[in-house]
């Protein structure tokens, strides 16, 4: 009887793990001549110029022609349509969308008499305060008692 040598094999050394490979960042040049809120006091001031406007030569004179109801409504369906884009995570899709609902929420402001610096402030005010601690602060809203309704926590 001839004896085998089984050679045994050397223990296998774990594979050094790959490093996860990161996410390549999108470095987008800044806007041409504007930047963060500057474009969004520029995109007001142009829609609320549009207020007594053509509608029939401007899309933001349309819409304020129709009134707050049509004009809520609209910012609405634009914001489903960037719910979804960001649900889908179609990145590019929701960034045209994201620009659409500012747009049609700053035609909502001018639509209901809400200033962009009014907001601007309300901002700056919460600033630094926890937002659990603010929602907490706010007084219930007159609607809410009046129709029964609130927003959820």
């Amino acid at each position: 009887m001839a004896k085998t040598d089984k050679k045994k094999a050397a223990p296998r050394l774990p594979k050094a793990a790959k490093p996860a490979k990161a996410k390549k960042a999108r470095i987008l040049p800044p806007p041409p001549h504007a930047a963060g809120i500057d474009v969004l006091d520029r995109l007001f001031a142009v829609v609320e110029s549009r207020r007594d406007g053509d509608p029939e030569a401007s899309h933001s004179a349309r819409l304020l022609s129709r009134g707050v109801a049509k004009v809520a409504q609209k910012f609405g369906e634009e914001a489903v349509e960037c719910l979804i884009e960001a649900v889908a995570g179609n990145h590019d899709a929701l960034v045209a969308e994201s620009a659409d609902v500012l747009y049609h929420l700053i035609v909502l402001w001018v639509s209901s008499g809400v200033t962009a610096t009014e907001v601007w402030t309300e901002l700056a005010r919460r600033e630094g305060i926890s937002g659990i601690a603010e929602k907490a602060a706010r007084a219930k809203p007159a609607a809410a008692l009046k129709f029964g309704t609130s927003k959820l926590p």
